[in-house]
């Protein structure tokens, strides 16, 4: 069958009603659950997955697929409005969004997210189309060596999100390397800081520890001091991201979408980890890094495309090799299944009318995301004018009711409080929250695969340095370290030379 013809089967299938209805559905189910705090992507498409056995299976896929980006760039809503972001993989989305919104600058926020959003996932889902095969084969390559090495490389951008102290934010990566540890082993299957308590052998739920870290500190502030301008109401105004806004930031775009189509591609990395390393690598490279964490709209720009540049990519081991890229591809994976198609190099020939749809439904997903997206903002901007006496009530019986949701468990709620009086004696401090929630989720895959490397070579650390992949992280790795030293040596002397005179 020519490329044309299999093109043609592709359109048949997806430019009709039914298609396009399913496509569409899928975003706005999407973006509305990824703006509820505590209801994941994953969380959307699985409570999805029961409603598409009844449909034709390209129905039913592009329904899970429009859920999935729907969802990513809905967790953006919550995370610039309220500071608590609606799916872990918008968390560095609060870094730049919510001081915009303090500002008063909200519609800006939002509007810059959508715009990086769209950006990222059009260029994620070209990247699927063109380079499927090639990247696939080369993720295969990644073994646990080249894993730690690579999450190595993204534990140097820490340094990105500390703020002004890189000292206070080596204490927070310390410390969320060290509760990441908390459950059992995965190896040996030993138990580490359970204290006797079986809640705490599965570790700290990842919800309760995000939701808690960035939403509950800014309500106990506010319980704590009601006085100090908390009530104040947030007006929108009348700023909207502008086109020279977007021209400016779109080379941060574009390296983030890059960002997340790489990591997408390897199995088990995620979104969260492509947006904090798309938003450190925009900070490095941006002549405005000082703004940063400030209300800075390039750092929403890039912090949203790094997380959307991922949902295309995760598709690619899905489709070419019958991997699922991440949580979220393992559920689609069964819809695949369950209606007797089988993700692999095989369904490029048995099922090539299938995969065509797939690649041109993605394609006007980035164009119906554009639109649901501009509907949702204006419905949920007004969260942003609501006075904080009343907003916040309602936010803390979503989190409540989002961290409950995850395992039906109260001690996740628990859990949630801790980790919000930590937070709040980190935002006293001055201490960032970002470098602890990047060194929990990255720490636990750290110690993994460096510990399965270990039992592969016998304890030899030879396997860490056993291919060009490992030398180019340990390469990039020590070079981020040096530019990081020459920074603090240049803004130490800017600081001596200011006050000198």
């Amino acid at each position: 069958m020519s490329l044309m013809d299999s093109l043609a089967l592709g359109f048949q299938l997806v430019f009709h009603w039914q298609s396009l209805a399913a496509l569409f559905g899928g975003i706005v189910v999407g973006v509305f659950a990824g703006a509820i705090p505590g209801v994941s992507a994953t969380m959307a498409v699985a409570l999805t997955l029961p409603f598409t056995f009844s449909l034709q299976p390209i129905y039913g896929i592009l329904l899970l697929l429009g859920v999935y980006k729907g969802g990513i760039f809905g967790g953006s809503i919550p995370a610039i409005l309220i500071k608590t972001p609606g799916t872990p993989a918008s968390s560095a989305t609060v870094l730049d969004g919510y001081p915009l919104a303090e500002q008063g600058k909200a519609g800006k926020a939002l509007g810059m997210a959508l715009y990086a959003s769209c950006t990222a996932d059009l260029i994620s889902n070209l990247a699927l189309i063109l380079f499927a095969g090639w990247l696939a084969s080369f993720a295969l390559s990644f073994g646990p060596p080249e894993f730690f090495t690579l999450i190595l490389f993204s534990l140097t951008i820490i340094a990105g999100v500390s703020g002004a102290s890189l000292l206070k934010g080596l204490i927070s990566a310390c410390l969320g390397l060290l509760l990441a540890t908390i459950g059992l082993d995965l190896v040996y299957g030993t138990e580490r800081f359970v204290f006797g308590e079986p809640d705490l052998m599965g570790g700290l739920n990842f919800i309760a520890v995000l939701i808690g870290l960035f939403a509950l500190p800014e309500i106990i502030s506010f319980v704590w001091n009601p006085s100090d301008g908390h009530d104040k109401v947030r007006s929108l105004g009348q700023h909207h991201a502008t086109f020279e806004e977007y021209k400016r930031s779109f080379k941060s775009i574009v390296r983030g979408s890059l960002i997340g189509v790489f990591l997408g591609s390897i199995p088990g990395i995620g979104a969260a980890p492509s947006a904090f390393l798309s938003y450190s690598e925009a900070r490095r490279n941006s002549p405005r890094k000082d703004n940063f964490g400030k209300g800075e709209i390039e750092g929403v720009a890039a912090s949203e495309a790094g997380n959307n540049g991922v949902a295309g990519a995760t598709l690619i081991p899905l489709l070419a090799l019958g991997v699922p890229g991440d949580v979220i591809t393992a559920i689609i994976i069964g819809a695949f299944m369950i209606h007797g198609l089988q993700p692999g190099p095989m369904m490029f020939i048995a099922n090539v009318d299938i995969i065509y749809a797939l690649f041109l439904g993605l394609l006007v997903s980035s164009v119906l995301l554009f639109f649901v997206g501009s509907v949702a903002i204006r419905l949920f901007r007004f969260i942003a004018d609501i006075p904080r006496s009343v907003l916040f009530p309602g936010v803390l019986v979503l989190c409540v009711f989002g961290v409950y949701a995850v395992n039906n468990s109260i001690f996740d709620i628990v859990v949630m409080f801790v980790m919000g009086w930590l937070g709040y004696f980190m935002l006293r401090v001055r201490m960032p929250a970002a470098p602890f929630l990047i060194a929990f989720i990255l720490g636990p895959l750290l110690e993994d695969n460096f510990r399965q490397a270990m039992l592969m070579s016998g304890g030899s650390f030879d396997i860490l340095f056993r291919g060009p992949i490992t030398w180019f992280f340990w390469s990039v790795s020590v070079l981020s370290l040096v530019a990081l030293v020459r920074n603090e040596m240049r803004e130490r002397r800017s600081r001596l030379a200011q006050e000198a005179a």
